[in-house]
C-alpha cells in the first residue's frame, strides 16, 4: 500500500505547478490542499515548524514578506512568525510535500526522484 502524499501550497504558484505536473506525470495520486481556500490550522503548521523549521519555511523573497513593517521582520522570531504564516500563508515556502509522516520542503525533479524511489 502506497504512503499517502498531500501537497501544500496555494494554487497560484508556479512552483506548485510543477509539483503537481511532476506527482500527475508518476502517476502519484495526491491530494492538494491550498491554504487560501482550505485554510490552515494551527496544529498542522506547528507540527510543519517542528519538523521542517520556521526559519526554512518562511519565504523572505517574495512580496508577502516585503510587505510586512520593517519592526516586525527585524524581530521576527518563531512566535510572530508562526503568526505570521497563520495570517498570511502565502509568506510559507512551497510547496511542503508530506508523505506518510515526512515533510519535505520545496521542489526539483531530483529532490522527488529521491523521495518516491
Amino acid at each position: 500500500m502506497a504512503l499517502p502524499v498531500t501537497l501544500y501550497g496555494i494554487s497560484s504558484c508556479d512552483t506548485i505547478r510543477k509539483a503537481k505536473a511532476w506527482l500527475k506525470n508518476q502517476q502519484i495520486e495526491f491530494e492538494f490542499h491550498d491554504y487560501r481556500k482550505q485554510g490552515l490550522e494551527q496544529k498542522l503548521l506547528q507540527s510543519m515548524i517542528s519538523e521542517l523549521g520556521w526559519e526554512a519555511m518562511l519565504n523572505r523573497r517574495g512580496t508577502t514578506w516585503r510587505a510586512l513593517p520593517d519592526k516586525l521582520k527585524q524581530q521576527i522570531d518563531e512566535a510572530s512568525a508562526m503568526r505570521v504564516m497563520l495570517d498570511n500563508p502565502a509568506i510559507i515556502k512551497r510547496p511542503i510535500l508530506a508523505r506518510g509522516d515526512q515533510l519535505h520542503l520545496g521542489f526539483s525533479d531530483r529532490q522527488y526522484q529521491e523521495i518516491f524511489s
